[in-house]
């Protein structure tokens, strides 16, 4: 996939070397533009650097005497993303305008378009900048909300540029890929279970949900038809997945029974936590009213019944282990009758929870173990897609197959 990077002038200019580098890792070749006032923020050169490919930046800069410049970048690309996006910029395109490189660029594509705005919050507000933004989601334009929070202005409000994670999320989810998923109906769990002890304290664990998230995100780029139950995360939804948000592990057993019927596949990314307490207090427990002691007992064991109750579904499982990787991961998929299995090592603190990167081993029942090195989490996710595909290749078809 090529990806033209296009960095207009905003003091979040910077963040676009993040996004530059994450869509590498996620195999994108990066074609980097920016506009004459982004120079401002961040010199082309470390664009230029990290992609490999010249910066363009003037409409009239050199270029090869056979060739016009901002067509043949249009037609050599698979997507266009504006990270950061002002203003000014978003204005050009809602009209038409085209009087810099960027803005001719916009008129001369006929791929999809990302934008990442970024701006004061009184400036996002307004009348005439949401008109434009509805303009642009009309003509099919995808638009990465902003964050509030703390502006560069010192105001604070809706206009900061979203995170580099959640805008490249939103770029890997437009570009074209086969719909070799067409057809299934995916169910996918996600992010932690929390327990609650009283209304203040709780027991859960340390998982992001960014593997499930990541997971989902595939399934849908692939053509399938997603639900999503997740329990408590940060993350926003991938576009057009069905999320089903959850708390408990309790609560995850009833969502995952609920839309099991319709799932052809299921893969059970959560980390649900193996206990709760026993009773919840109604209202916080004071400090000299505690016991030194919680007594818990067993969630239900989500995976290990829909492994009883398969039913023809195609069901993958995660193993997140410290010792024995491959041992141990084996005896899960048996024990759960799963059909493939994910296991990774989570003594490592550069891969598996909260990070942005993993490094797995795959089992299928009956094959050999697949090791691969440590990735972001959404390469991770390609490589469990097609690991399912080619299992599900060599079986008789089953429903939605």
């Amino acid at each position: 996939m090529k990806v033209i990077l296009a960095v207009t002038g905003c003091i979040a200019a910077y963040k676009s070397a993040l996004v530059l580098r994450l869509l590498q890792e996620a195999d994108a070749e990066v074609l980097p533009v920016m506009s004459k006032h982004a120079q401002h923020f961040i010199g082309p050169l470390t664009l230029e650097k990290l992609s490999g490919r010249r910066v363009v930046v003037d409409q009239f800069q050199e270029s090869s005497p056979d060739q016009i410049e901002h067509i043949s970048l249009a037609r050599q690309s698979d997507l266009l993303a504006v990270v950061p996006a002002t203003a000014n910029i978003l204005g050009k395109f809602a009209h038409g305008i085209a009087d810099d490189f960027l803005s001719t660029l916009y008129l001369s594509t006929t791929t999809p378009v990302v934008v990442a705005p970024a701006m004061n919050v009184e400036m996002w507000r307004h009348p005439a900048m949401q008109a434009n933004l509805s303009a642009l989601r009309q003509r099919g334009v995808a638009v990465v909300e902003p964050d509030s929070g703390f502006l560069a202005c010192g105001e604070e409000g809706e206009g900061r540029l979203a995170e580099p994670e959640v805008i490249v999320q939103a770029i890997l989810a437009q570009s074209p890929v086969e719909p070799t998923l067409g057809g299934q109906t995916v169910l996918v769990t996600a992010g932690p279970t929390v327990e609650d002890i009283d209304p203040v304290r709780f027991l859960s664990n340390r998982s992001s949900g960014k593997m499930g998230y990541a997971l989902a995100l595939e399934a849908r780029r692939r053509g399938a038809r997603v639900i999503l139950v997740s329990g408590p995360t940060h993350l926003d939804p991938p576009q057009d997945v069905e999320l089903i948000a959850v708390r408990s592990a309790q609560e995850m057993e009833a969502a995952v029974a609920g839309q099991g019927d319709a799932a052809t596949i299921v893969v059970m990314a959560a980390a649900v936590s193996d206990f709760r307490p026993v009773g919840q207090a109604a209202q916080k427990i004071k400090k000299n009213q505690a016991q030194p002691r919680l007594d818990l007992q067993p969630n239900p064991d989500i995976l290990l019944r829909l492994g009883r109750q398969k039913e023809g579904r195609f069901l993958v499982g995660f193993a997140a282990e410290s010792e024995r990787l491959e041992e141990n991961a084996r005896l899960k998929l048996e024990r759960k009758n799963l059909d493939l299995i994910v296991a990774n090592d989570i003594s490592s603190p550069a891969s598996g929870f909260e990070s942005d990167h993993n490094q797995v081993l795959l089992i299928t029942r009956g094959g050999p173990a697949q090791p691969f090195p440590r990735m972001p989490k959404a390469k991770v996710a390609c490589k469990i897609w097609d690991a399912v595909q080619e299992a599900l290749a060599g079986q008789p078809a089953t429903a939605g197959g």
